[in-house]
């Protein structure tokens, strides 16, 4: 989970904070000294964290603190507002040109993940109405080229390409595609090395200098750590960028990168990868993150991925026919696949104010889902409107064309005929209906799911 590592640590001092019958000065200075040393441990730029120390100690040390009725809540609360002053202000605008083309050059070091990275900005960018050209300006890496294509072809979006060309004139040229195919946003993907050198810079200088792009952004992979803030502000002193895309948050990263980078090079991160799929790219919320880090959830975060996930007026028809008690596996099929559009169970979990760390104990198992969904698609229409049909045969007909066990299908039917149950007891009483939603061993991909 994103910030494991560091929210463990955090999650444990406060525990001891809050543990102690007063505060004082001392144990004050005691929890921030290993609230220090989960900074280092999680590759936070050194002189970032003495800075971030001194500010919280200020804070915390006075007597706001130490006469506060809940003293250990006033801690974290000054160390959340510290890593939100640390993360800097949000920043997540793409100044957009009116009336004529916007170009975006994305740069940094290979293997950050730069073109899976343009793929996921155009797909962005194109939900706010733009019509984005993909160009690929990475002549050095044999398979850049041929990538982009792919991706464009997943995002049935233009991508523009030359063979046996330089970097400068495939960018030139892009323009004049861009402008008879009405493109108003060209994202250039251009060449990264393993290491910084005077090639690469000199090849990104010449394009910025002849296209003088409108906003560069360094894509910067979150799992290097301090590598990635190193490296990050070379490129600003040498070529200069606008805003920084972290990826791979999702991955083993300590959190460093994200902590450091913006305090390191006073750029703002502008998005974060969280994922392989296109659809991936989050805007970045310093107040959100901090929540995060700090295993207070991000509810805000959580409602806007329902809202793009869950059809609102499938879900109104749900509710009149949990209302009608005509609910069928079809529905509740529907209903699951909206749940997985929301992304990986563990980190939507993750998400909910009062989880934190205790995610890591679960064992949440997401071939469940692709289980269940497995038997109700191999059920007929019949069978999946009136469940009560599915006898003995049909059960191992069912098993057999899912390819799982009749007692995984016993299961499935046995737990949704309990929850057409419990809605019916519930039924006309909103409260009690919102009470049921957290009976997740209820629900048919509760149980087994997470053990």
């Amino acid at each position: 989970m994103m910030f494991e590592a560091i929210t463990s640590s955090l999650e444990g001092v406060f525990s001891k904070l809050r543990g102690k019958g007063r505060l004082t000065e001392a144990n004050i200075k005691d929890g921030l000294h290993e609230v220090r040393l989960a900074l280092l441990e999680a590759d936070v730029n050194y002189k970032v964290v003495k800075d971030f120390i001194q500010h919280v100690t200020e804070r915390a040390v006075g007597e706001e603190v130490i006469k506060s009725v809940a003293p250990g809540q006033q801690i974290i609360k000054i160390v959340h507002d510290e890593l939100v002053r640390l993360m800097g202000e949000s920043d997540t605008t793409i100044p957009f040109r009116e009336n004529e083309q916007t170009l975006i050059m994305l740069v940094g070091l290979q293997g950050s993940g730069k073109t899976t990275t343009a793929g996921k900005l155009a797909k962005t960018i194109a939900s706010k109405g733009k019509k984005p050209l993909l160009v690929a300006a990475d002549v050095q890496r044999p398979a850049a080229i041929e990538q982009l294509k792919v991706l464009g072809q997943q995002l049935d979006m233009p991508v523009y390409f030359e063979h046996n060309s330089q970097p400068v004139k495939i960018c030139k040229n892009s323009l004049q595609h861009a402008k008879e195919r009405m493109n108003d946003v060209i994202i250039f993907d251009t060449a990264g090395r393993l290491h910084i050198d005077d090639e690469l810079m000199s090849e990104l200088q010449e394009i910025k200098e002849k296209l003088k792009p409108h906003q560069i952004y360094f894509v910067c992979d979150s799992m290097t750590g301090q590598d990635a803030v190193n490296s990050a502000k070379e490129f600003d002193t040498q070529l200069g960028f606008d805003g920084v895309i972290l990826t791979k948050l999702d991955g083993d990263t300590r959190g460093g990168a994200a902590l450091s980078i913006r305090a390191v090079t006073g750029k703002p991160i502008k998005f974060v990868g969280i994922g392989e799929k296109l659809d991936r790219l989050e805007e970045f919320h310093p107040d959100r993150m901090a929540s995060r880090i700090l295993g207070m959830g991000d509810v805000v975060s959580l409602v806007e991925r329902a809202q793009q996930a869950i059809d609102m007026e499938e879900a109104q028809k749900l509710s009149r026919k949990i209302q009608d008690d005509t609910l069928s596996l079809d529905d509740f099929l529907m209903q699951l696949q909206q749940i997985r559009k929301m992304g990986p169970l563990k980190e939507v979990l993750g998400m909910i104010p009062g989880m934190g760390n205790k995610v890591d104990g679960l064992n949440i198992d997401e071939k469940q889902l692709q289980k269940v969904e497995a038997i109700i698609k191999s059920m007929t229409r019949s069978e999946r409107s009136n469940p009560d049909i599915v006898n003995g045969s049909r059960r191992q007909r069912v098993a057999t064309g899912s390819g799982t066990t009749i007692q995984d299908v016993n299961q499935l039917l046995k737990q949704f005929k309990s929850m057409k149950k419990l809605m019916k007891h519930f039924k006309g009483n909103e409260k009690n209906l919102k009470k049921m939603g957290l009976l997740s061993n209820k629900l048919p991909f509760g149980k087994g799911m997470i053990r």
